[in-house]
């Protein structure tokens, strides 16, 4: 990722506090030359309602955390849940508030896939349900490219993830 950015000239990485995002963060950093500034916001965190779900094998989850098909049915409901618009909204303030204080500046974000997929699904006007979720999801390693002019978002891409050669281990 870090290869791939270097082009664009980052100057600084914001990113989520949450341990993989800062290594992420890190690894990125670590390719860019000059080394941009990185900087933690809390904006970038993980969706709230991950917290519940924490530490249990997918496969475990309907039945360990029941509360968790209120969550699939209709996102925000629940204590502790937030809805498309609260979890993509506060990426969007973070890309508008860094354009506003950094004019002129390339500026990656370091998030989570839920915060980066409601963010994609409001840009792009598209249904708020669990089925646009998953329809066009952002990969890990993946990227939402997101062009503003001031403060208003004016073309946004998906970018997959590199290639990468899995290592011997894997291929058996």
């Amino acid at each position: 990722m870090g290869e791939r950015l270097r082009p664009a000239g980052v100057t600084r990485i914001v990113h989520s506090p949450l341990a993989r995002a800062v290594e992420t963060a890190q690894i990125i950093a670590g390719k860019l030359t000059p080394a941009p500034a990185l900087e933690v916001d809390f904006d970038l965190r993980e969706a709230e309602f991950s917290r519940y779900l924490q530490g249990v094998p997918y496969w475990q989850i309907p039945v360990r955390r029941p509360l968790w098909l209120v969550h699939k049915a209709r996102r925000g409901l629940l204590p502790g849940d937030e809805s498309y618009e609260a979890m993509g909204g506060r990426v969007l303030r973070m890309a508008r508030r860094l354009a506003r204080e950094h004019p002129g500046e390339t500026i990656a974000m370091v998030s989570h896939a839920d915060p980066l997929n409601a963010a994609w699904i409001l840009l792009d006007g598209r249904p708020q349900n669990e089925r646009e979720m998953h329809r066009k999801s952002i990969d890990k390693a993946g990227m939402l490219q997101v062009d503003l002019d001031g403060e208003t978002p004016k073309a946004w891409e998906y970018i997959p993830p590199p290639p990468v050669d899995k290592p011997e281990s894997a291929a058996a």
